[in-house]
């Protein structure tokens, strides 16, 4: 699954805000049980892995110059929520840009 979320911001902003709030991921999921951890193999790329109820997701954060893409690796078990996901995605990925 991917989720543009288009900003205006230059790349170094965006970055800097990902890596100050991305501790802030966990918070984004419902059940206050997660854990997130986060990696950057590049600058333009944040890679996430979240377990919540036994469950893994992984997925990417990557940085272009007009829009930041969330790729989430949803599991077929989960492809019925990706529109939830998606749209969830959509507003907490936002904060995370805004000042």
């Amino acid at each position: 699954m991917r989720v543009p979320i288009a900003h205006t911001l230059p790349k170094e902003e965006v970055r800097r805000r990902l890596r100050e709030r991305s501790h802030e991921i966990a918070n984004f999921i419902p059940g206050g049980m997660a854990d997130v951890t986060t990696g950057w193999p590049n600058e333009d790329r944040m890679d996430l892995s979240v377990r919540a109820m036994g469950q893994g997701i992984d997925g990417r954060v990557l940085i272009e110059d007009a829009q930041v893409v969330f790729e989430v690796d949803l599991p077929p078990a989960l492809s019925f929520v990706e529109p939830m996901i998606a749209g969830a995605i959509r507003d907490k990925g936002q904060k995370l840009l805004t000042p």
